[in-house]
């Protein structure tokens, strides 16, 4: 955490303030600082019209009754474009252009989600329908038992995933 800390706040503004210093040597100090300002402008324009078709998503998946994970996903990352855009310098609005850029953000919304989906299964239990009966499986362990505690050998049919609770 500290090294994230110590990049965040000493390692990139002064990378930031160099390329700012050599960026106003080879244009001059107004067109420089009007790049600056006229980029976090434009950018927390975008920003803001992404977000609200985000939002729009959002809502239409949610009255279809899905899970809008990647909406939500795609929401924070255009937070994260939008906070790196109004950050004055050109290194942090290259990342924040980056985000607003919709094939880059799908790429990373894959790999989060793939994240998240691994970490959600770490702790849970399966679910299973056959036959006989319900059929509960938990991760950390490989014998699985019936509703009435009993363990069986084997199981058939359809897997549905969640979470449950046993009680003895």
């Amino acid at each position: 955490m500290f090294q994230l800390l110590f990049v965040l706040f000493i390692i990139i503004p002064i990378i930031e303030i160099t390329v700012i210093m050599q960026v106003g040597a080879l244009l001059g100090l107004w067109p420089t600082i009007a790049i600056v300002i006229l980029s976090a402008w434009l950018g927390a324009k975008y920003v803001r019209q992404q977000g609200l078709a985000t939002l729009q998503s959002v809502q239409t998946k949610m009255a279809q009754g899905e899970m809008p994970s990647g909406e939500i996903v795609t929401g924070l990352m255009l937070l994260v474009a939008g906070v790196l855009l109004v950050t004055p310098g050109f290194v942090t609005d290259i990342f924040g252009l980056l985000l607003l850029v919709p094939s880059v953000r799908a790429a990373i919304a894959n790999q989060v989600q793939k994240h998240i989906k691994v970490n959600q299964l770490g702790g849970g239990a399966s679910f299973h329908h056959s036959a006989s009966g319900n059929v509960y499986q938990h991760e950390k362990s490989d014998e699985p038992f019936t509703s009435s505690n009993e363990p069986i050998s084997h199981h058939q049919g359809d897997t549905l995933e969640g979470e449950f609770k046993r009680k003895d």
